[in-house]
């Protein structure tokens, strides 16, 4: 089991970027949390890094229904999805929430956290 569904997209870093929180939109999902991880590496450590964001995702909806299912899964709340800049292509990737929910013995909150997965992936293959 793969625990990302990824694409590569022949656009630039910032046009991709902006698409994603709009198939993220599309799909219900709202951006809580940004990491420009090139700033925090160049300005915590001094490394220059390639363009790489993570944004965390969350369906207020779905988010909710998990929190009810089992009420310490927000520790793995909300989902990642990450845009990094390869070689003047964009890659976008988003964590496959079942990978991680397996880890948790709730069959329910399993099938909730496919929906979910499902979800994400549809986001990014509409990028």
């Amino acid at each position: 089991m793969t625990y990302y569904h990824a694409r590569i997209i022949e656009a630039d870093f910032d046009s991709v970027l902006a698409r994603t929180r709009d198939a993220l939109k599309a799909e219900g999902f709202g951006v809580l949390t940004e990491i420009d991880v090139a700033a925090t590496l160049r300005e915590k450590i001094g490394e220059d890094f390639r363009p790489y964001r993570i944004l965390g995702a969350c369906n207020p909806r779905m988010a909710h229904e998990a929190l009810e299912m089992e009420p310490h899964v927000g520790v793995m709340l909300p989902c990642n999805v990450v845009v990094q800049q390869i070689d003047g292509r964009a890659e976008v990737f988003a964590v496959d929430p079942a990978a991680s929910m397996n880890a948790i013995d709730n069959p329910a909150l399993l099938r909730h956290a496919r929906s979910v997965g499902e979800k994400l992936r549809a986001a990014i293959d509409a990028i």
